[in-house]
């Protein structure tokens, strides 16, 4: 399955400028999925972040992989309409800087399922082109 911005507003209730996923490429809804998004170089963070070097900042690298684990689950009927509530990231590593103009190609699939309590971990990994950028597990509760 393939989605645009469209069709991910309809999953998930993030919206711009906290929507860190243009396309969805590849979606398995409970399995994988693989999402993209465009660093725009005009985005507000980069004035600050670092304005002689601009990096984009980890903290939206990690929120990156957590919208592609939201994705995951809420396209799964189970949890249509429920808020994903992000309790936790685990053994994240940031392999290289991630520059404006950039676009990601996130990863993810369920690492361990808690059904009965709605909590998921999702290993998620983040490409520049070919080249591995981060890597981490995010813990998410659906409610």
């Amino acid at each position: 399955m393939k989605l645009d911005k469209k069709g991910i507003q309809e999953i998930l209730p993030h919206r711009d400028p906290m929507l860190l996923v243009d396309t969805v490429e590849e979606l398995t809804p409970g399995e994988h999925v693989v999402t993209t998004f465009f660093v725009d170089p005009e985005r507000e963070i980069f004035r600050g972040h670092f304005p002689e070097a601009p990096v984009l900042p980890g903290v939206y690298t990690v929120e990156c992989m957590a919208q592609a684990a939201d994705l995951l689950l809420m396209a799964d009927g189970r949890f249509a309409g429920q808020l994903p509530l992000f309790i936790g990231i685990n053994n994240v590593r940031f392999l290289s800087k991630i520059r404006p103009g950039d676009t990601l190609r996130v990863e993810a699939a369920i690492k361990e399922a808690k059904t009965e309590k709605a909590i998921f971990t999702c290993s998620a990994s983040v490409f520049v082109g070919e080249m591995l950028a981060a890597t981490g597990d995010v813990t998410l509760a659906m409610r």
